[in-house]
């Protein structure tokens, strides 16, 4: 299999199945190997196992086919972003949401302290970005954001930023490449952490990032390899094949869970115990503020049978949380704030078990 030119070519959820196959000869495995091996002999592709290893290769092919560019994987979605934001020189200006995922937010608040600058932008302020990118070394985006699941005109933002000469890069895991793709907006980079949807079976860390087929995408994908190398933020093989496995059933595993989350947002508009739903319309995470105070909050998390009580999303199993339980957590975000992550189980056992937890509010 190729690349793009292949994803061009197939509906998605076929390019999801092919790509990244071993090539067909007579007696040919349908999947690709594990390679377990730090060393190889002289005078070869790869001369040793942090620069590179074949079933990475394979996983990298079908992701950058998904996003239309060409993808690294990392260690973890951290080891991701940290690559990504380190294309920040030394005391730059990074434009970014006022809130982000929790570790991006972290990373943002040690550049400040390391002499940098981060202009936080609410997240539905477009003009604000348009604004505030006049002075950027960086543009940091998530469209919805986590967990507030705010949506940022992707297009707009990333236009001008490409006009003024920013890097820019796009968190897109709540996303995943099926409901949008970041590249072809104009976006320099998409980050993903592989350890959720694309993955999708709560059983791998992994990370991604992916550029763009131009010139000035393979000179930042070249910084981007050079920092995995350098920091040693490298995947084991055996978890980019799971990992490439789990991407095998991302379109009917996204499609079940987004029509379940559809659904559940209707139903919960309106709950007595649920003062507001943050739901952007698509995808399968909805977050909603509890009515009460943080304990209440806390009761229904305490309380379910089938959703697990976990701090990841993106897996089968629906998983619920309680952001502000986490001390870097930003402060925009509600205590009283759950976060829901629909899996694919069936849509009345998932309402079942959370109206009754409701029900303790």
């Amino acid at each position: 299999m190729g690349t793009e030119a292949d994803s061009q070519h197939l509906h998605v959820e076929t390019f999801l199945v092919a790509a990244g196959r071993p090539e067909r000869s007579p007696g040919s495995p349908a999947n690709v190997a594990v390679e377990l091996t730090s060393t190889y002999a002289a005078d070869g592709p790869v001369n040793y196992a942090r620069s590179g290893n074949p079933t990475w290769n394979a996983f990298e092919e079908a992701l950058g086919g998904l996003e239309g560019g060409h993808a690294l994987v990392h260690a973890s979605g951290m080891g991701a972003i940290s690559a990504a934001l380190a294309l920040v020189p030394a005391g730059g200006t990074v434009v970014a949401p006022d809130t982000t995922y929790n570790g991006t937010g972290d990373l943002l608040v040690a550049h400040e302290k390391g002499g940098g600058t981060v202009l936080r932008v609410h997240a539905t302020d477009t003009a604000g970005f348009l604004a505030a990118l006049e002075s950027a070394d960086l543009l940091w985006l998530e469209s919805p954001t986590n967990p507030l699941m705010d949506v940022t005109e992707l297009d707009v933002v990333l236009a001008r930023s490409r006009e003024l000469g920013v890097t820019s890069v796009v968190d897109n895991t709540l996303s995943t490449p099926l409901l949008c793709r970041p590249l072809s907006l104009g976006a320099d980079v998409v980050v993903h952490s592989v350890t959720k949807y694309l993955s999708g079976h709560s059983d791998v860390v992994l990370g991604a990032t992916v550029v763009a087929d131009t010139e000035r995408g393979r000179e930042i994908g070249e910084r981007l390899r050079r920092h995995r190398t350098l920091h040693g933020a490298i995947a084991g093989p055996m978890e980019v094949f799971l990992a490439l496995r789990g991407l095998r059933t991302l379109s009917v595993r996204f499609e079940r869970a987004g029509a379940s989350a559809a659904e559940l947002a209707r139903r919960l508009e309106g709950h007595p115990a649920v003062e507001r739903v943050r739901y952007p319309g698509t995808g399968a995470m909805v977050s909603i503020d509890v009515a009460g105070d943080a304990d209440a909050a806390e009761r229904v998390c305490a309380s379910t049978r089938l959703w697990l009580h976990a701090t990841s999303l993106g897996g089968v199993e629906s998983q619920l949380e309680r952001r502000r339980r986490h001390p870097s957590e930003s402060e925009q975000v509600p205590v009283n704030l759950v976060r829901l992550s629909v899996g694919i189980e069936h849509v009345d056992d998932l309402w079942a078990d959370l109206a009754q937890a409701l029900d303790h509010v």
